[in-house]
């Protein structure tokens, strides 16, 4: 965590689940009593994970810090499909995962690794025609949203007890793990959908050394 009254404030937070980015940016605001407040980079309430908030005269590198490499871990579920990619809507099955072997899980991971075309989540912020995609999906509507080039530097499969696989992504600004999950479950044929999701890394700050937005309430505390 870096401060200083001239340079402003990069805090490195550990977004508590159900929170909204929002929710952790309006909680620092009012602890610190401090205006220019604002992150680098959007999680989802269903992730937990590493939130960066910067203040005061820091929040010009918001920008640099939003273009860093994001390192996310997480669950995917095989074999069922939601409509916003994760939990936030209800699991259909799909197909059988009964013949799905480690290495084939692998291999089709690995065929994300690279540069690739993906379409995001109609469940996302992106704006149709000056609406959210979010407030469309959720009135029932299909907004068409176009795909965007992005690299995922790592797909790794570190665990698997079906359906549900656990992974560790290294990727670029702009990824969606949501629509990962969801892209792997089609090349598996079998469908898949984000069952849990933490960011562990932007750039070189780490999630290891964040705060909870109680603990650092606790910090404040103990200096004042």
């Amino acid at each position: 965590m870096e401060s200083s009254e001239d340079q402003g404030a990069i805090l490195l937070i550990d977004k508590p689940l159900t929170w909204t980015s929002f929710d952790v940016v309006r909680k620092i605001r009012n602890l610190t009593k401090i205006k220019k407040t604002g992150h680098a980079g959007t999680l989802d309430p269903l992730a937990t994970g590493l939130l960066i908030v910067c203040q005061g005269k820091a929040t010009k590198k918001i920008e640099d810090i939003q273009n860093a490499e994001k390192e996310y871990t997480g669950t995917i579920h095989l074999g069922a499909t939601t409509a916003s990619y994760d939990l936030e809507s209800e699991p259909t099955p799909q197909q059988d995962i009964t013949h799905l072997t480690a290495e084939t899980i692998a291999q089709h991971a690995q065929r994300f690794v690279g540069f690739i075309d993906q379409i995001p989540p109609i469940f996302s912020a992106i704006k149709v025609d000056g609406k959210r995609a979010y407030d469309l999906a959720r009135k029932g509507l299909e907004p068409e949203l176009k795909s965007r080039r992005i690299e995922i530097k790592a797909f790794d499969i570190t665990h698997i007890d079906l359906p549900v696989v656990t992974f560790r992504v290294t990727c670029s600004k702009g990824t969606y793990i949501r629509s990962l999950a969801h892209d792997l479950g089609q090349s598996l044929g079998t469908g898949a959908y984000l069952k849990s999701l933490r960011r562990t890394k932007i750039g070189d700050y780490s999630v290891d050394h964040a705060l909870t937005p109680d603990q650092f309430k606790d910090t404040l505390t103990s200096s004042s």
